[in-house]
């Protein structure tokens, strides 16, 4: 069986949405109406953007949907997404809701904000409704607050300043650098027009940036909006309803997102480490590779990146739950958005899973090995789905055997995380090289251990050298933020492969 279990593409709508909330701020602030714009990638239309702008009884309503259709291979998946934020007419944020439909995924997010500045949310997906608490990000605004600060600050060329702007997508704020530009002669679909243009820097925490430029007119409407995601050019541009909800054209993601090996990878299970030497294709200084226990990075500046993978080795005889007090791992047990430990369908596999060993490191493969056989409907139509509803659906592709892999092991005490990375593949659609792939860590005595459910359950033994972490997290949108920078933007000059200690001897 091949590696089909690779390429999610749900970050590119999720970083997609976030870029979309600055580039179009001011968008609305001529009329209360809506607007259209047609969403380009690479060239080609694959979907929509509609704003809408209302002010009603004292409030402001923001709200816009996102609509596109890509292709993996022979597979289309229609992503829709809509945002709204809800505001007083001086910019304080009131509340907001996220409505999803990522393939078979369909969840609902709807958070009201006090005046003492705590959010209580409301999620709904799969019929199961979850509340809980957090804080508003102190500074943070919303769509009405930005269109207001964006007035105050002016259209002077050369103006510069910072603002945070929550998403609902990635629920917290996100860093924001806007710079005044020049106007500049820019193509509307065959018709020429003299816009401002408006250069936006977006930061994550630990990850690199992402920089897009709007151009706006007298009214500060944005007509165009150019975002450069996993190194593809999208483009949003205003324009007749009638175009931008018309037929799309179909674009294939894998061409445009793997990334080539100089050499073949063979026998990854006979393979002790891998060091990969990387170039960025811009030479920039802004490389963001993560080191961990697996995998050992040099930066070198210049845009030149060493990366050495060499998985680790689960110490035995290691308990669990875990006892510890260390609270970054601590953190790592207890449930989250997409990996629910404490669902009780998640619960009842994970004991199923773990049977009567007391072992971590015997638990975690066998962990592992349940999801690889768990997950019968290997669906690249899932968008993204949480580990709950992975449980109840038993399909998707490598992100969803991620996912349920960290909750299980968390159902039962053992820190987890998800990763999100590229791996070897010999071959996906015709191609050979590196493919955006994710996969899961459990930490074991000392050390987070690479797990490989999606590899595991096709012709790979799991997880191995063949895999580059860009990011780890708990599974939430925002930890994929770092694949949408970096991707497609570098480069694997070659490869020095060490073949195990007993490979060797055998070979002599």
């Amino acid at each position: 069986m091949k590696n089909r279990s690779i390429f999610c593409f749900y970050w590119l709508s999720v970083v997609f949405l976030c870029m979309v909330n600055i580039s179009s701020a001011a968008a609305n602030a001529a009329a209360e109406e809506k607007e259209y714009l047609a969403v380009f990638m690479e060239g080609k239309k694959v979907g929509y953007a509609i704003e809408n702008r209302v002010v009603s009884e004292g409030k402001v309503t923001t709200s816009e949907e996102v609509s596109i259709t890509l292709s993996r291979g022979i597979i289309p998946l229609t992503i829709w997404m809509k945002e709204t934020s809800i505001e007083t007419p001086d910019g304080r944020p009131l509340g907001f809701e996220l409505e999803q439909k990522l393939g078979l995924m369909v969840e609902t997010i709807v958070g009201k904000v006090d005046r003492e500045g705590q959010i209580d949310i409301t999620k709904v997906s799969l019929g199961v409704e979850q509340k809980g608490t957090k804080q508003w990000p102190r500074g943070a605004l919303m769509a009405e607050g930005l269109r207001l600060l964006e007035l105050k600050k002016g259209m002077e060329e050369g103006t510069e300043y910072s603002v945070k702007i929550f998403s609902p997508a990635v629920m917290q704020a996100v860093d924001h650098h806007i710079r005044i530009g020049s106007k500049q002669n820019v193509d509307l679909l065959g018709r020429v027009v003299e816009l401002r243009e408006i250069t936006t820097t977006t930061h994550m925490p630990g990850t690199g940036n992402i920089v897009s430029a709007s151009y706006v007119d007298e009214d500060l409407g944005v007509q165009k909006s150019v975002i450069p995601i996993a190194g593809m050019k999208v483009e949003m541009l205003s324009c007749a309803k009638e175009f931008a909800l018309g037929r799309n054209d179909v674009l294939d993601v894998i061409d445009k997102m793997f990334i080539d090996s100089p050499e073949p990878l063979t026998n990854l299970d006979e393979i002790e480490s891998i060091t990969y030497y990387l170039t960025h294709k811009n030479d920039t200084e802004d490389f963001m590779i993560p080191s961990d226990d697996n995998q050992h990075v040099r930066h070198l500046g210049n845009g030149r990146v060493i990366v050495k993978v060499q998985p680790v080795i689960p110490h035995p005889e290691v308990k669990f739950p875990y006892e510890g007090s260390e609270p970054a791992i601590l953190e790592a047990t207890k449930p989250t958005r997409f990996l629910q430990s404490e669902h009780q369908k998640v619960l009842d596999l994970a004991r199923r899973a773990v049977g009567d060993t007391q072992d971590a490191a015997e638990a975690t493969g066998r962990i592992e090995a349940f999801v690889s056989e768990y997950v019968e409907n290997r669906n690249m139509s899932v968008g993204y789905a949480s580990a709950a509803e992975v449980a109840a659906s038993r399909q998707g592709d490598c992100t969803e055997f991620a996912v349920l892999t960290a909750a299980m092991c968390r159902a039962v005490g053992i820190p987890a995380r998800v990763v999100i990375g590229v791996a070897y593949v010999e071959e996906f659609a015709g191609h050979q090289g590196f493919g955006g792939h994710a996969w899961a860590q459990a930490y074991v005595g000392d050390k987070w251990v690479g797990l490989d459910a999606a590899f595991r359950g096709s012709d790979r033994g799991g997880y191995d050298a063949g895999h580059i972490a860009l990011a780890m997290g708990n599974g939430n949108p925002e930890d994929f933020f770092n694949m949408a920078a970096i991707m497609g933007q570098f480069k694997v000059e070659k490869v020095y492969i060490r073949a195990k200690k007993d490979v060797l001897a055998q070979s002599n």
